[in-house]
């Protein structure tokens, strides 16, 4: 359970940040997951439940945005959805794809005291 590891790097950060701006309280964080990041989104919440107590972030909200994976096809010459690795084109069913989207875990937002 690799998100275990994740959401203690999202609190290391939000503690870093806190020295730098001056904030005690994390009232909401928004992350934004790829489709394609391998991150279980019910592991994380989990996660965050276990390792947010006795932090700044204790009783703070997680909102998760899910940013649906893309591919460059080679064949169609567009972007197209998909939604695992190694998935065909929606359109031409072709295999000449290369990722440019939904790869990624980032804090979007956060709500400060």
């Amino acid at each position: 359970m690799h998100e275990l590891s994740l959401c203690q790097g999202i609190l290391d950060t939000l503690e870093t940040e806190s020295r730098k701006q001056n904030f005690h309280r994390v009232r909401s964080v928004q992350l934004e997951i790829g489709a394609l990041s391998g991150v279980d989104e019910e592991a994380l919440r989990f996660g965050w439940e276990a390792v947010s107590p006795a932090t700044l972030a204790a009783g703070s909200v997680l909102d998760i945005v899910r940013i649906p994976g893309s591919a460059w096809c080679f064949d169609c010459q567009d972007t197209v959805q998909v939604e695992q690795y190694y998935d065909p084109c929606p359109r031409c069913q072709g295999h000449k794809l290369q990722v440019n989207g939904g790869e990624q875990l980032k804090i979007k937002q956060l709500e400060v005291e």
